[in-house]
């Protein structure tokens, strides 16, 4: 049994949930202390944990079922737990039973209105899955679900969506989006053989490139615009400099000529950023919220 829980893990990249985990975070302290004046109960963020560990790991094994049969025929992905027969759809299928369980058992535990969301949520996590299938916007729609982890923070704790919470939400979008342009560059050749839906299959490589960078630009202006809405201030502005740095690092690190350095890309600066942005917003709360 341990095997396969291993496996498992594995197979969803549990350790990936790093990228979203500390924005939900993020969302909740920043909500909390802009909206109620003060920070969130360790049950609130334990209860926040739990949802956005059932909603990752949901999505994920969602995708690694829905997409069993191109996996197998695409080189880079054959090797994953369902198509090389070390998990079988059904055992994965239960996983995803109760990933969504604990995904609505923590979710009652949070506000109304993230009750009354949550359709919404598992809808796009559903549906993001299928998309690769006929429309090459399935990056954009992917943003969108990920941007759902600091709005769904931000409401947990609040009850409430406000403007910064939206400017907030539409940020992640940005950066979400762009760093799966990134990630989708290294399969442009099997998409075409394959005829499915991507950015980078139907407009390329430099064209992908070029549009993660304007979405990470807005991305750069949606954290500053945050600045100017909220209680936040100087140690914020100094998680934003070494934020900026990994961007502006993680684009140096790839080309339309040379995608060697992708995962270091997509992987190791991207779950970087999230946690320097999360602890300096943290910080600067914390700070603020002692003085």
């Amino acid at each position: 049994m341990w095997t396969k829980i291993k496996i498992f893990l594995e197979m969803i990249k549990f350790e990936h949930t790093v990228f979203a985990l500390p924005f939900a975070f993020m969302g909740a302290i920043l909500g909390s202390v802009v909206i109620t004046g003060h920070m969130p109960s360790w049950i609130q963020i334990g209860w926040i944990t739990l949802a956005m560990i059932g909603a990752r790991t949901a999505a994920m094994s969602l995708n690694r079922v829905i997409d069993r049969v191109i996996d197998k025929k695409n080189p880079r992905t054959a090797n994953r737990a369902i198509p090389a027969g070390l998990l079988s759809t059904r055992q994965v299928l239960l996983y995803i039973i109760l990933s969504f369980a604990l995904l609505i058992w923590a979710t009652m535990h949070l506000s109304i209105l993230s009750m009354k969301l949550l359709p919404i949520a598992v809808f796009l996590l559903v549906f993001y899955s299928y998309t690769k299938r006929f429309t090459w916007t399935c990056h954009f729609i992917l943003g969108l679900t990920l941007g759902l982890a600091p709005l769904g923070g931000w409401v947990a704790v609040t009850g409430s969506i406000s403007g910064a919470s939206l400017v907030f939400y539409l940020t992640i979008v940005c950066w979400s989006t762009g760093f799966d342009l990134i990630y989708a560059c290294q399969d442009v050749d099997f998409d075409r053989k394959e005829g499915l839906y991507s950015f980078p299959s139907r407009f390329g490589i430099a064209a992908s490139l070029y549009t993660a960078r304007i979405l990470h630009i807005l991305t750069a202006v949606g954290l500053i615009t945050l600045f100017f809405m909220t209680n936040l201030s100087l140690w914020y502005l100094l998680g934003l400099v070494i934020a900026y740095l990994i961007l502006f690092y993680e684009h140096k690190l790839v080309s339309p000529k040379d995608l060697s350095k992708l995962n270091t890309a997509f992987f190791t600066m991207n779950g970087i950023l999230s946690t320097v942005v999360f602890a300096f917003t943290l910080l600067d709360l914390v700070l603020v919220h002692h003085k």
